[in-house]
C-alpha cells in the first residue's frame, strides 16, 4: 500500500507513523501536515530518514495541493488524523475548525474519489484494493450522565463547535461510502494521552505546571468525567480497523480507564513528587480551581466491545501503568517540550 497518513506531525499521528511504518505491507508512507502549532517534525526524528518516509507540507485546505499528492504518490490508504482539535480554542475562534475539519475534509475525500473510482483516472484502483480510515472522537456523542456508555449508535449530539466540526466529517465520509461506493470506515476514539502530546491538553499540561511550580487550573469541581486511551494502543486499534475493518462501518475505540479530571491531576501531582523528589513534594497544593468552560461535557465513556468482538483488539495499559510511562517520558524529554513550546504560535 502507499499509505497516506494526515497530520502526521501531530501527537496521534507521529505515534502512529512510528507504530506502522515497518509493517511490510507499507511500500511508502506519505505524511502530509501543515505544521501549525501543534504539529512538529521534532516528533518524527526517529523516522525521517526512514526509506519508506516521505513528508509533505500542505494544508488540507488547499485543494489543489491535496489532489497532487494523492495523485502524485498513488495513494490507495488514507488515515485521516489532521484536524483542529482542541475544544477551548474551538470555542474562542470557531473558524480554523470549520475550514480545516469539514472542508479539508471534503478535499481529502474528493482526491480519492477522483483517483480511485473516477473512470478518467489513470490509476483506477478497484474498491477492494483502497480504504479511507477517518480518525474521529467521542465527542460527537456529545454528553452522557452517570451511567451508560456510548456504542456505534448512539445518536450524534456534539456540544462545541470543535465536535460538531468533527461529527460533519463523520457524516460526509458516510455520505461519501453510500453514494459514491468510497471504501471507508471510521473510529471515534475515548480521550488519548502518551508521548508526545502538546501541551495544551490536560496530562502534558498539568505535568509542566507541577515541574515549573505554576499553579494547576481545574475547570469547575474537577469531576467532568473521561475515558483515557495511551496512545500506542490507540495507534495498534487504528491500523487493525484500517487493514482488517469491515467497509462501511464505525468502530469505538476506548480505554476501559474512566477518571474524573480532579483525580487525574492529583495522580500526576503524587507521581512527579515520587519520581523528581528534588522538587521537594507537595505538588497537590498548586491545583487551584476556575470556572468551567462553557458547554462542558460532564462524562465520555466508550463501549469498545465491538472492535474487541470483531478484531480481537483490547488496551494493554491500564491508566495507571500509561500515566507512569508518560511522565517518565515528559520527565526525560524536557528539552522536546521547551522545544515545541517556543514555536507555539499565540
Amino acid at each position: 500500500m502507499n499509505l497516506l497518513i494526515t497530520g502526521g506531525a501531530g501527537f496521534i499521528g507521529s505515534n502512529l507513523i512510528q507504530h506502522v511504518i515497518d509493517q511490510p505491507g507499507i511500500a511508502r508512507l506519505v505524511n502530509l501536515d501543515c505544521l501549525t502549532y501543534a504539529g512538529h517534525l521534532a516528533n518524527l526524528r526517529a523516522v525521517e530518514r526512514h526509506p519508506k518516509y516521505v513528508f509533505e507540507k500542505v494544508d488540507l485546505r488547499d485543494k489543489a495541493e491535496v489532489l497532487r499528492v494523492v495523485r502524485q504518490h498513488g495513494i490507495t490508504h488514507v488515515m485521516h488524523l489532521a484536524a483542529e482539535s482542541h475544544v477551548d480554542r474551538s470555542i474562542s475562534g470557531p473558524g480554523d475548525f470549520i475550514h480545516t475539519n469539514i472542508v479539508g475534509t471534503f478535499h481529502l475525500l474528493e482526491a480519492c474519489r477522483e483517483l480511485w473510482l473516477s473512470p478518467q483516472s489513470a490509476v483506477r484502483n478497484p474498491p477492494s484494493e483502497v480504504r479511507f480510515h477517518h480518525v474521529s472522537t467521542d465527542e460527537v456523542y456529545g454528553s452522557l450522565g452517570d451511567t451508560g456508555y456510548f456504542t456505534e449508535t448512539t445518536p450524534y449530539a456534539p456540544n462545541s463547535p470543535y465536535s460538531s466540526s468533527k461529527a460533519s466529517s463523520d457524516l460526509l465520509v458516510r455520505a461519501y461510502h453510500h453514494t459514491y461506493g468510497l471504501p471507508a470506515v471510521i473510529t471515534n476514539c475515548s480521550n488519548n494521552y502518551g508521548p508526545f502530546q502538546f501541551p495544551e491538553k490536560l496530562i502534558p499540561v498539568v505535568i509542566q505546571k507541577v515541574l515549573n511550580r505554576q499553579s494547576i487550573p481545574v475547570y469547575g469541581d474537577g469531576m467532568n468525567v473521561r475515558d483515557w486511551l495511551y496512545v500506542t494502543d490507540h495507534c495498534e486499534a487504528l491500523w487493525q480497523v484500517a487493514t482488517r475493518g469491515a467497509n462501511g462501518e464505525t468502530y469505538n475505540i476506548g480505554g476501559h480507564n474512566e477518571w474524573p479530571n480532579l483525580r487525574i491531576v492529583e495522580l500526576i501531582c503524587d507521581l512527579i513528587d515520587e519520581l523528581r523528589p528534588a522538587l521537594g513534594g507537595g505538588s497537590r497544593k498548586l491545583i487551584t480551581f476556575v470556572k468551567d468552560r462553557p458547554g462542558h461535557d460532564r462524562r465520555y465513556a466508550i463501549d469498545a466491545s465491538k472492535i474487541q468482538r470483531e478484531l480481537g483488539w483490547t488496551p494493554a495499559h491500564t491508566f495507571e501503568t500509561g500515566i507512569r510511562e508518560t511522565i517518565q517520558w515528559y520527565l526525560a524529554n524536557e528539552p522536546w517540550a521547551k522545544e515545541v513550546l517556543a514555536s507555539k504560535v499565540k
